[in-house]
């Protein structure tokens, strides 16, 4: 199957495209390039082509003979969201719709869409695919009207699926310090203390990124009836942690780690989420990382390539940081368009 991946220079696209191209599929990447320089270690043994592109600047003329695309590069994250939010509605929901009209003029088959479990925002009890979505920021607002949007595109030639992924951890060459466990990590390591603003009460879902690349590739490979208009929530319900405990699972990985909590947050985001869909749908998916397996890999990690305090609060691995530093730079204008010389 040729796929065309959006994001392969991200965090999770470099992950995505290999593993496709190890399941024997030809790879063909899209990235504009705004953290192609955010290498943390090597550590990519398949690379596939990826054009320089903005997903709104793709057209169905960039989509020909291509069977199935999966959609990531969009503005992650909620301060980046805070910071243009009229640009990361324009990206992230605007470009993601005309990125799947396109695929399907083009006659691409399967849509796959990397959404969020952010789209249940403030939840009482667990919630599954079947739960009303009350996104809270930005980010998973877009998210939202992305699976709405996409959704109405259906047809018996055209196949979307949404895949809402708990939040991401682990570790991965083009880095990102600016997720819960991953964050933690590296304060562990580089300070060896965590000092928690809140008291952590909040639930959060938690999953590896190798787990999402798993999804994504079972996803590409089940017959189409299987995931034709179908939602998922990517992860499972052993990874559903309060983010105290979180918190707890990484400091104890770190020997001699101090953590210390604080006062009730005023951030009212929390979700526990059910994962049983996926697995019964797409037959033998099952995560393969905790919390603490991940927290262990990063320690590897960091001990492997000696990393300091310097690449861990750089912009190198901080989305926020980055787009901040290329609008400072005047190398991207307003709207996050490249600069012309």
């Amino acid at each position: 199957m040729r796929v065309l991946v959006t994001g392969t220079e991200g965090y999770l696209g470099c992950l995505t495209a290999q593993e496709l191209l190890r399941a024997g599929h030809a790879v063909v990447g899209v990235d504009t390039g705004y953290y192609k320089n955010g290498w943390l270690y090597p550590g990519l043994d398949l690379v596939p082509e990826t054009l320089a592109l903005d997903i709104r600047n793709l057209g169905p003329e960039h989509l020909e003979g291509v069977d199935a695309v999966v959609h990531m590069a969009e503005l992650s994250n909620d301060p980046i969201g805070d910071l243009i939010g009229d640009v990361t509605y324009d990206i992230n929901h605007h470009g993601s719709v005309k990125l799947a009209e396109a695929a399907r003029a083009a006659g691409v088959q399967r849509f796959v869409y990397m959404s969020s479990c952010s789209v249940y925002g403030v939840a009482e009890g667990t919630v599954d695919e079947s739960s009303a979505v009350d996104p809270q920021t930005s980010y998973a607002r877009c998210k939202a009207l992305v699976e709405r949007d996409v959704s109405a595109l259906l047809t018996d030639e055209f196949s979307p699926t949404f895949l809402r992924n708990a939040t991401a951890f682990g570790a991965s060459p083009r880095m990102r310090f600016d997720i819960v466990l991953n964050n933690l990590s590296g304060l562990a390591w580089t300070t060896n203390k965590i000092a928690m603003t809140s008291d952590g009460s909040p639930w959060r879902p938690l999953v590896h990124a190798l787990d999402i690349a798993k999804a994504i590739v079972m996803t590409v490979q089940s017959p189409r009836e299987a995931v034709h208009g179908a939602v998922f929530n990517v992860g499972s319900d052993d990874n559903n942690y309060r983010v105290r405990d979180i918190a707890e699972i990484v400091a104890a990985e770190f020997p001699g780690c101090e953590l210390t909590f604080g006062d009730p947050s005023a951030d009212n985001r929390s979700y526990r989420v059910a994962f049983d869909k996926i697995g019964q749908v797409l037959p033998g998916y099952a995560t393969d990382w905790n919390a603490a397996a991940g927290a262990a890999q990063l320690h590897r990690v960091f001990q492997s390539i000696d990393m300091d305090d310097a690449t861990f609060t750089g912009r190198g691995h901080t989305r926020l940081k980055q787009i901040e530093h290329l609008m400072r730079t005047s190398q991207v204008d307003s709207q996050l368009y490249w600069a012309t010389a």
